[in-house]
């Protein structure tokens, strides 16, 4: 395994498999939204640390909770909404685009890979996506300004489906939350046919989601690690680089 003690040699080893692959998988985290101004989760400073996560059961039951989980959604659109891709997801798209990688699947709910250019028939969310709301009980679609100004209008409280009276989310996967069937099946379909997956900006310790590294890497794919910290599964990978995300792309000639 090469390790990314020689950063340079790691990126040239990187190239060369990035001019070979013809069915290639890229599997995205928090990492590599970084760049764009989002922070992760985990780290310091991270969603989590300032914000206790407001579980799936709780939104759906406690109106005071929906009303706090949209007062939430709003200030980090307020942060982060004019957050633009970042150099890792314009490698993704052009490599995408020059047919080198099948599809990306990603745990980000942010939408910078359709930003970028990816088509949605290629990008599999698995943890949804936060620029748009569906009703709980109906399915119906809802924009986020629609949701806003009625939320904004009431004085905080958030709005209920005028077709159904359903609770309004985010299209995301809360705590609690059923992984969506649809997502994780066309996830596992691109990762046995992969030739190179290619974990980037993740941590790979959320099951299920971290399990597709391992599949690719059983089903006889070349596993590349792209990540500034060590992971759990760096020691199965055939190529581990631990880097910023854009910086090792721009050496390798995609950003």
């Amino acid at each position: 395994m090469t390790t990314g003690d020689d950063i340079k040699a790691a990126c040239a080893d990187l190239a060369d498999i990035l001019a070979g692959m013809r069915r290639g998988v890229a599997f995205t985290g928090a990492g590599i939204s970084t760049e764009c101004g989002i922070p992760d989760f985990r780290s310091p400073g991270g969603l989590w640390t300032r914000n206790r996560p407001i579980d799936f059961e709780s939104f759906r039951s406690n109106r005071q909770m929906r009303d706090e989980a949209w007062r939430r959604r709003f200030e980090m659109e307020a942060a982060f909404g004019g957050a633009q891709p970042g150099r890792g997801h314009k490698a993704l798209a052009r490599l995408l685009g020059e047919g080198r990688l099948a599809g990306i699947v990603t745990q980000n709910i942010d939408g910078l890979h359709q930003a970028s250019g990816v088509p949605e028939e290629h990008l599999v969310e698995l943890h949804g996506n936060s620029t748009y709301a569906t009703c709980l009980d109906c399915g119906t679609r809802y924009e986020l300004g629609w949701v806003r100004q009625r939320f904004e209008a009431s004085g905080g409280t958030a709005p209920d489906c005028p077709d159904c009276e359903g609770p309004i989310k985010t299209a995301t996967i809360s705590f609690g939350q059923p992984m969506p069937a649809q997502a994780m099946t066309r996830a596992g379909t691109l990762t046995a046919a992969c030739d190179v997956f290619l974990a980037i900006g993740s941590s790979l310790v959320v099951w299920p989601a971290a399990g597709f590294p391992v599949q690719a890497k059983r089903g006889g794919a070349r596993l590349i690690i792209i990540n500034r910290e060590p992971t759990e599964l760096d020691d199965i990978a055939d190529l581990v680089i631990h880097a910023d995300i854009g910086d090792v792309f721009e050496a390798v000639g995609q950003a």
